[in-house]
């Protein structure tokens, strides 16, 4: 997948949405893209005071796992985001990207159970995330255009 493929997809859902949905949908599709598994998106302005969305996400090993948060963090310097902070690199369990008002977590298949974030902010709204932010390529793209 090209980076140029990568910024006009992230840019045309940047603008989709308002802030701060935009950059949890943007990360969304980029982890989708790189093959996360279990994705979700979670509405949690009211069950937190300190962000609006979770992204969760698992990947299949911490190769996989940094290569979504390098990602991510790409993007959303790009994107002139703030990046907090950024923990558990290096071959952690779990990776967690401070966006201000986003946290997206990305976790080692094996061990998101362990941590069960789903359960504990079960409560709240799941943002639905369109079948398209699941490993696009700029040849669907053509398909879908009508171009062979």
């Amino acid at each position: 997948m090209s980076n140029e493929f990568i910024q006009k997809e992230v840019n045309k859902i940047y603008g989709e949405f308002e802030f701060p949905k935009n950059m949890a949908m943007a990360s969304a599709w980029i982890l989708g893209n790189l093959k996360a598994s279990n994705l979700k998106v979670l509405d949690v302005k009211k069950t937190s005071g300190l962000v609006d969305y979770f992204v969760l996400a698992s990947a299949g090993n911490p190769i996989q796992a940094q290569s979504m948060a390098e990602e991510v963090a790409f993007q959303a310097k790009r994107l002139k985001q703030k990046i907090l902070s950024i923990e558990g690199r290096g071959g952690s369990d779990w990776i967690l990207l401070d966006l201000g008002d986003i946290i997206v977590h990305i976790f080692i298949e094996s061990v998101r159970d362990i941590y069960d974030l789903d359960q504990l902010y079960g409560e709240a709204p799941i943002v639905e995330i369109p079948n398209e932010y699941y490993f696009s390529t700029p040849e669907d793209e053509s398909e879908e255009e009508g171009y062979f």
